[in-house]
């Protein structure tokens, strides 16, 4: 075997070959052929990467339909909250309490799932938290005591909780570095999708039928979710082999081109973009090894391959993870763009329902799809325009991608944040027309799309082979500062006023995406920093069993 280069900085990824002279599997397609296949694909056709684009794309459809159906399920309640209080005597500030809970559950059941996923599969994961959520869903109705609403919420955002990390690796699964940015882009549509769909939803289903029967209704969305995900998803853990691989010291990582036939960097494939090369011929290595494809009753499954059991410390990891600066970044940011959805979701009954506007519970939810179209845009944007302008970074920079590249897409949430929250605040304090506050929600849903998938896909690009449980360190950050927003929401509106508490919140978002700027700065040397650590995790992962 060959030495390990520990030099390497994570997440300066050698991406384009400009010179042409890599004879390495580049990617397909007539603006990427330059582009180098990372990570580099095993020759197993039930390698996740090796997948068709039809199998590919029935995966994908199959976490979207996951996402869609979990994130509906949590967000019903938010156009019908007055519906519910009138009819079970527990106050708004009880029912955004509730919803806090369900967040703070949603994040620290992720230091669980997670880790049972990589031990015991993901798909059974999917599988049990659908179901699991499901009857939740038929219980809620009967839950109309404040202890009773918040233990609901509580279970609710435990068995959910894979809706909030599992996804995201399971993209990094099967697509490509250069692919990613697309299908996190998808992923982040359909979550904030899922959330401002399902209240345009429950609003007509609560004038119609009641508000007990948007949860109903929720649960029959699950069972349809279920049933499709039984049948056509798939496992997407795969046990990558080490690439052989020799030291090169006359090489400074994430600095130059490697010469042929020398390794320039480390065990990670993601870290040296399948630069990795053997003097002895690639056709060779494989050659012994006969490869049978699953069959579709063994891709149904329900078992992942046995593995040593190494839950706990699986558990503890994320935790420890908080120390590394671009993960805690990663979580900051990720909570920081949430929490305006919160703010939205929290005061958007209390607006649009009283004075002047008097909306109905179904009106409220119509309003719902402007921020489906801002998702959509947003989502747009940081993924499918994302991917091309971290390319043009990449090949301005020699080839090499550094993962700070994805956030200067953050310049438009610059203007975004802080101009949607004054709209949205300030025209309600001064009673504007409507459709002032509508195109706010709109706003402020784009840029809350364009967070998710910046704050996931640095992470990710920053740590690839440590993404699994690093996921579960921001998902644990963002929604714990969600929990202490959607607690306090409705008193800090109603003690300071829509103006002044709206004001303050742009000058607060304005502040927390300037940091972008100062993570583009220093953030590579903080990865530089923190890379023997890195290692050290990476090569537990591998003695774990968990390094998929």
């Amino acid at each position: 075997m060959a030495v390990l280069d520990e030099t390497a900085i994570p997440g300066t990824v050698h991406l384009v070959d400009l010179d042409g002279t890599l004879t390495l599997k580049h990617a397909s397609g007539t603006h990427v052929r330059d582009v180098v296949l990372v990570p580099m694909p095993s020759a197993d056709p039930d390698d996740p990467l090796n997948w068709s684009p039809r199998r590919k794309w029935l995966s994908t459809a199959s976490q979207s339909m996951y996402t869609l159906m979990v994130g509906i399920a949590s967000a019903a309640i938010y156009s019908v909250l007055e519906p519910i209080s009138a009819d079970t005597g527990l106050t708004l500030n009880d029912l955004n309490a509730g919803t806090g809970y369900m967040f703070l559950a949603f994040g620290w059941g992720c230091l669980f799932w997670q880790p049972m996923a990589l031990q015991y599969g993901k798909r059974p994961v999917f599988l049990f938290s659908l179901l699991a959520t499901l009857g939740i869903m038929i219980w809620v109705p009967y839950a109309t005591t404040n202890g009773q609403w918040i233990g609901s919420k509580i279970l609710q955002g435990f068995v959910g909780a894979p809706i909030e990390s599992l996804c995201e690796i399971s993209i990094t699964d099967i697509y490509f570095t250069h692919e990613r940015g697309t299908y996190m882009g998808l992923y982040a549509f359909m979550l904030a999708g899922s959330n401002f769909l399902a209240p345009l939803l429950a609003g007509f289903i609560n004038d119609g039928q009641g508000w007990q029967w948007v949860m109903y209704w929720c649960a029959i969305f699950l069972a349809i979710g279920f049933v499709f995900c039984f049948f056509f998803m798939e496992e997407t853990n795969y046990d990558r082999a080490p690439l052989e691989m020799t030291e090169s010291p006359s090489i400074t990582p994430g600095t130059t081109t490697p010469k042929e036939g020398v390794l320039s960097s480390s065990a990670d494939p993601e870290k040296s973009g399948g630069l990795e090369k053997s003097p002895e011929p690639a056709e060779s290595i494989p050659a012994a090894v006969e490869y049978k494809p699953k069959t579709y009753l063994q891709k149904l499954a329900l078992k992942d391959k046995k593995r040593d059991f190494h839950l706990f410390r699986m558990m503890i990891r994320p935790l420890i993870f908080l120390s590394i600066p671009s993960i805690s970044y990663a979580g900051f940011s990720y909570g920081s763009n949430l929490i305006w959805f919160n703010v939205l979701n929290g005061t958007a009954s209390l607006i649009l329902g009283g004075a002047p506007y008097n909306f109905k519970a179904s009106m409220v939810g119509l309003t719902y799809i402007s921020p489906l179209i801002g998702v959509a845009v947003g989502s747009f944007y940081s993924g499918v325009i994302g991917d091309r302008v971290v390319l043009a970074l990449a090949r301005r920079n020699k080839g090499l991608l550094e993962s700070e590249y994805r956030l200067w897409l953050f310049t438009a949430s610059l203007i975004l944040i802080p101009g949607s929250l004054i709209l949205w605040g300030v025209g309600a304090a001064h009673h504007i027309h409507w459709f002032g506050l509508v195109f706010a929600m709109g706003v402020i849903a784009c840029s809350n799309s364009i967070g998710i998938q910046l704050s996931v896909s640095y992470c990710i690009d920053s740590y690839k082979d440590l993404s699994g449980e690093a996921m579960v360190t921001v998902i644990i950050i963002r929604n714990t500062m969600s929990f202490a927003v959607s607690y306090g929401i409705t008193p800090w509106v109603t003690n300071m006023g829509y103006q002044n508490a709206f004001i303050l919140a742009a000058f607060a978002g304005l502040a927390q995406v300037l940091t972008f700027l100062v993570v583009v700065k220093w953030g590579k040397s903080w990865r530089d920093k923190t890379k023997g650590r890195y290692y050290e995790y990476v090569k537990e992962s591998e003695t774990l069993g968990t390094a998929h």
